[in-house]
């Protein structure tokens, strides 16, 4: 027991003398030791087991460690410069995107370069655009027109139906109707009527001379007190033939 206390003298003596001595650094301060206990104490913490991919740093950590060390005014131009490169990335996106759609931009450069410009790619959009603003409006038109057509046709239907079961409500009076072939000979007889004026009205030297004249025939020979004089005249030819 003397011996054991004797050492623990000694220690004591000598760790006092230690930090009494001149030459030990006064500046290694306890932030330092801090410093250093995490340091160790990081160390400690990584797996020992020999595996490489587990101390290897992604990409993200790398980066973040690189921005750790930059200042505020890099940080923001490093920021910035990240922007418009992906800003830049997708303006070239959008105009390959533009020469895939646009069939005009699948063409070559008049020009004679192989690569259509910017400003070429733009124009071509523009003009396809309007083209395809202009066939779409023609196509509204031509539906519109159709609709109107169909509206007429199914108006003149409702009316024919009218008429037949106003017809067939009165079976009497068809025992006076005239045949379909009275019918051809009056109405031949009105056209031959009418070709034969218009044969002997018109010119066929120019177009201009073939519209003056037939806008001509039309105010002489289809006026509706002309052509009522021409529709009794036939008829009373076709009645006396009949009887």
């Amino acid at each position: 027991m003397e011996n054991l206390n004797d050492d623990k003298s000694l220690v004591t003596m000598s760790a006092d003398s230690s930090f009494a001595d001149s030459s030990f650094d006064h500046s290694f301060t306890e932030t330092d030791v801090k410093v250093e206990a995490q340091s160790l104490s990081r160390q400690n913490s990584l797996p020992r087991n020999g595996s490489s991919s587990s101390l290897q740093l992604t990409d993200e950590d790398e980066e973040g460690d690189q921005n750790s060390y930059l200042s505020p005014r890099d940080r923001r131009r490093s920021a910035h410069t990240a922007a418009e490169q992906k800003r830049r990335d997708a303006i070239k996106k959008g105009y390959e995107d533009l020469q895939c759609i646009v069939p005009t931009c699948h063409q070559s450069d008049p020009l004679g370069s192989g690569k259509l410009s910017k400003a070429t790619v733009l124009q071509r959009s523009i003009d396809y655009i309007q083209h395809l603003v202009k066939k779409r409006k023609e196509q509204d038109d031509n539906i519109e027109a159709l609709r109107k057509e169909v509206m007429a046709l199914k108006i003149m239907k409702a009316n024919y139906e009218q008429i037949v079961k106003a017809h067939q409500s009165q079976p009497g009076q068809g025992q006076n109707q005239v045949s379909d072939h009275v019918k051809f000979n009056v109405f031949k007889a009105i056209m031959d009527a009418q070709f034969e004026t218009f044969n002997q009205s018109i010119s066929v030297a120019s177009f201009a001379e073939l519209s003056a004249c037939v806008f001509s025939w039309l105010e002489e020979y289809c006026k509706p007190q002309t052509l009522k004089e021409l529709v009794v005249s036939v008829l009373r030819q076709m009645g006396n033939q009949l009887r």
